[in-house]
């Protein structure tokens, strides 16, 4: 039997041209479904992985038009969360697929006005400032608070902001300064920085107690992820080239990330740039340094602290467990509080739908996957629940508060400086396998 003959791309020069292989590595056995949150929300195959690469190829060969309302519709409701990659046993590049694909979609219809804004906010410093600045006093003066009550999402984006206010107390300790384990700078982030500057003071003094000296890197910017995932890729590489430039000129051993989405598309900065011949190299030593901050505490040890008595249940985020895939060093980061007591949480690698801008142009899908990530986070009867990304802080955090759930989202190593504060500091004998 003859091998059925190659269509060609019906759209040559676009994003989706260029990712044929990903699209014919998919053999729709249908092991996606199951770990697709969209899937199981809605039960649409066009909302499956494997349904919407379907529609990716009938995009490419012409068989659908690239401005087809079903596939805007169906592309736009993807959130990105990639627990399809870690699924799939023929390793299709789902993420890169779809970031190419609506890439290529956007030629054809606009993003919405709300996402073109918010897109342009983070890619311009002189915008963002001021705009994190705001949420930063609606947050201090406990207007977001009051604001959360309101009906729909209005009042979730309220409750969002003031979910970002770090749910536990510490003082100074001392922090050593001997970097035995090499030089780092922290990618500061976007959010990170505007509302969980703590959370970001907290990374520099673990980072520093486990042996790592903590370097700045002024002049670097959004890490594009954002853009990446909505399609406009030529912002986020603008983006990208910045931040290559601001952590070379730091000369580190490694980026830190405390940010899953940002190390993420850190990560992958040597795919997104392959193309440009004067930054393809030097994107791919910078991904190779990007760590996020869970695997180089976990390679330090941590070192240990008796902690509090905390119960606490712990949210994998997507785009560390399925876009970098990893998965036991954060849980590693909470085991070195030895007081603190795990619990498992069913479905901890499923996502709750924040993913980005997708909470705000599709919220009732938003709201439907982060209903189950609820119900299981309230039967853990955990004070925390730790996760490791400002997005899921921010839409487990908002959605526990509307429900009434007596449980607080925080990053894990607030909870491993605040451990440490209340020991006033790091065992003297260092960290562990120093």
């Amino acid at each position: 039997m003859s091998a059925s003959p190659v269509v060609p791309c019906a759209l040559p020069g676009t994003p989706l041209a260029g990712v044929r292989a990903g699209i014919d590595a998919c053999v729709h056995c249908g092991f996606c479904l199951q770990s697709c949150p969209t899937y199981l929300a809605l039960e649409d195959e066009n909302d499956s992985p494997r349904g919407r690469i379907v529609l990716m190829r009938a995009v490419f060969e012409g068989a659908l038009a690239a401005d087809d309302p079903s596939v805007h519709t169906h592309i736009a409701r993807c959130l990105g969360c990639r627990a399809c990659e870690t699924a799939c046993p023929s390793g299709v590049p789902y993420g890169q697929l779809l970031e190419a694909t609506r890439a290529t979609l956007n030629a054809t219809r606009a993003l919405p006005l709300v996402a073109r804004a918010i897109l342009a906010v983070f890619s311009r410093p002189v915008l963002l400032r001021p705009a994190l600045a705001a949420a930063r006093v609606l947050r201090g003066t406990r207007v977001a608070a009051l604001l959360a009550h309101l009906p729909g999402r209005a009042g979730f984006a309220f409750a969002m902001l003031d979910a970002t206010r770090v749910p536990v107390e510490r003082r100074d300790y001392p922090v050593p300064a001997d970097g035995r384990r090499g030089t780092v700078a922290l990618l500061d982030g976007c959010i990170m920085d505007g509302l969980y500057t703590a959370t970001n003071h907290a990374t520099a003094r673990v980072l520093g107690v486990n042996g790592y000296a903590v370097r700045a890197a002024p002049g670097q910017r959004c890490c594009g992820a954002l853009h990446a995932h909505a399609g406009d890729l030529d912002a986020a590489r603008a983006l990208a080239r910045s931040n290559i430039a601001a952590f070379e000129r730091a000369g580190t051993d490694w980026v830190a990330v405390n940010s899953a989405g940002c190390g993420a598309m850190g990560k992958e900065y040597g795919h997104l740039l392959a193309g440009d011949p004067a930054w393809a190299q030097r994107a791919a030593a910078m991904a190779a340094r990007v760590r996020d901050v869970s695997e180089l505490l976990a390679e330090a040890g941590p070192a240990p602290t008796p902690g509090a008595a905390w119960r606490v249940a712990y949210d994998a985020p997507c785009h560390l467990v399925h876009a970098q895939r990893v998965a036991a060093p954060p849980l590693r980061v909470l085991a070195a509080i030895e007081r603190l007591e795990l619990v498992p949480l069913a479905d901890a690698d499923q996502c709750c739908g924040s993913a980005g801008l997708f909470g705000l142009l599709q919220p009732a899908v938003s709201d439907a996957v982060l209903a189950p990530k609820l119900r299981n986070i309230r039967a853990t009867n955990a004070r925390f629940v730790a996760t490791g990304n400002p997005g899921c802080l921010m839409q487990i955090g908002a959605g526990m508060r509307r429900a009434g759930v007596e449980c607080r989202a925080v990053h894990p190593v607030d909870l491993l400086d605040a451990a440490y504060a209340a020991s006033g500091g790091p065992p003297a004998s260092g960290p562990a396998g120093a």
